[in-house]
């Protein structure tokens, strides 16, 4: 009890000590800069105002310092992303990818390619569908003379062909027959969905109700927001009644998928063709001919006029949209593999460095300083890599958690660097120094791998987060990387980049 009363009065001492002590600075201070003002005034302008500039920056060079160290700095964000992405755009994204070393030439390929359309002033009619339902039939419908190939069998185009259509208003048109959708080969899919994207129009083909996968893609079409026509094939398999059932039911599909359609932009129509026959010779015997069915695709002629009618220039616009998603998509992709062989390179290199550092420190203690130096050097690299600007005191945290965990995985990492170092001659039996190399080593491998992880996922750096990915991943990153890691330790000059 009295312990406890002895206790508050040395706390209540102590505040009053502090109390006195802040009072006596504070006003220590306010003198101090009132005598400095008094004399500013008494002096020159110019000294005074040399001091209040001085002053100034070394407050807001503080403020900056507090701000670098403590706030979370974000990637700015261009409000261009916010709305379509136009030429310049796309154009600027490329330069500064090729500038850093990203590969585009598939990007640059496209706007090649939509330069040279835009010159030729055709319409690019692209035909769209699963196999088998008639794509390459229609096109032979509507320009009877031309050489296209059509085979009983489905999926029997492998390749985009284009056919030049001359319309009744002297409008130039490429009709586009592409692969089918949902055949064996997937990157059938990928050309097909390509072409579309470039064309000004398209025209869905199937032949019934859709299936899954066809409402999948009229969903993906719609996203486009180019003008799409839905062409049901086939339809001389159906009576006037079934059709009206199966075009009801088309359109209701339309709207259940987002989209807006006019009543004449869902059609059915049949592309002809030969069929198989029975015939009954007066002798009673039978025989199989095949016979000419009749083209029935007057509503698809008109349906493909109406849209044109609307002028090419909102076409052309749509069209370029599109094909400007497309660049960027195929620049993110080439993008994103350079950020891994990039990666990949910072990696070894730290791992090299900590390989090197571990062989090089002379004394206790010093091999710690170098792998925290050579830590952060490759947290921050990846993370600018990324596009994430994280605090110094977030890679300082991811750091020290992992250097929390790093305990539990040293046993693991020497009893590896141990064996990978028995497939060496003459190194196998050394004992301590480069044993531990290949420990470190192993450790900063696994340990870029697990950022790397977290930051392709989250696209910045949460320390406790990325640390949970180093302990949850160690085991495998340790046993995957041990036999280069040992090689770096063994011959450093060889292995260094």
């Amino acid at each position: 009890m009295k312990l406890d009363k002895v206790l508050r009065l040395v706390i209540g001492l102590l505040v009053l000590l502090v109390f006195i002590i802040a009072i006596a600075a504070m006003l220590f201070v306010t003198e101090s800069a009132l005598n400095v003002w008094d004399r500013l005034l008494d002096g020159p302008r110019v000294i005074l105002w040399g001091y209040v500039t001085i002053m100034s920056g070394l407050v807001i060079a503080a403020i900056w310092l507090v701000m670098r160290l403590v706030v979370k700095r974000k990637i700015k964000t261009s409000s261009k992303r916010d709305r379509p992405l136009d030429k310049q755009d796309i154009e600027s994204r490329l330069r500064d990818a090729e500038n850093s070393g990203v590969k585009v030439v598939a990007a640059q390929a496209e706007l090649k390619e939509l330069a040279e359309r835009q010159q030729s002033g055709s319409i690019h009619l692209c035909f769209f569908g699963e196999i088998s339902t008639g794509k390459s039939s229609l096109i032979k419908a509507l320009i009877p003379d031309a050489d296209v190939a059509i085979n009983p069998v489905g999926g029997s185009t492998i390749d985009i062909r284009h056919y030049r259509w001359r319309f009744d208003s002297g409008t130039e048109i490429l009709l586009t027959d592409v692969p089918g959708t949902g055949g064996l080969e997937g990157e059938l899919d990928e050309i097909a969905v390509d072409e579309a994207r470039r064309a000004q129009l398209v025209l869905f083909v199937c032949d019934g109700d859709l299936t899954r996968n066809e409402s999948r893609a009229v969903r993906w079409l719609l996203a486009l927001e180019k003008p799409l026509i839905l062409v049901m094939n086939k339809s001389d398999r159906y009576n006037a009644s079934e059709q009206a059932v199966l075009m009801a039911r088309l359109l209701d599909r339309i709207e259940d998928l987002g989209g807006e359609f006019a009543r004449d932009q869902v059609v059915a129509v049949s592309a002809g063709g030969e069929t198989e026959v029975i015939e009954r010779r007066a002798d009673g015997a039978e025989t199989t001919v095949r016979r000419q069915r009749p083209a029935d695709i007057g509503v698809l002629v008109v349906a493909i006029n109406r849209l044109l009618e609307g002028g090419s220039v909102n076409l052309d616009l749509k069209r370029d949209r599109a094909v400007f998603r497309l660049a960027a998509e195929k620049l993110a992709e080439a993008e994103g593999e350079y950020r891994t062989v990039r990666a990949e390179q910072i990696i070894r290199s730290a791992t090299r460095r900590a390989v090197v550092g571990a062989l090089a420190a002379v004394s206790p203690g010093t091999d710690v300083i170098i792998q925290g130096y050579i830590g952060t050097l490759m947290t921050r690299e990846l993370c600018t890599l990324f596009g994430a600007a994280p605090r110094d005191l977030d890679i300082e945290e991811f750091l020290n958690l992992s250097q929390s965990r790093v305990g539990k995985a040293l046993p693991l990492s020497l009893a590896v660097a141990g064996n990978a170092l028995k497939a060496f001659p003459g190194v196998g039996t050394v004992a301590g120094g480069v044993v531990h190399a290949v420990a470190y080593g192993l450790i900063f491998d696994a340990l870029g791998r697990s950022l790397l992880l977290t930051l392709r996922e989250h696209g910045e750096l949460n320390p406790a987060t990325a640390a949970q990915a180093f302990e949850e991943g160690i085991s495998e990153h340790i046993e995957a990387g041990v036999r280069q890691v040992a090689r770096m330790a063994v011959d450093p000059e060889k292995e260094s980049d």
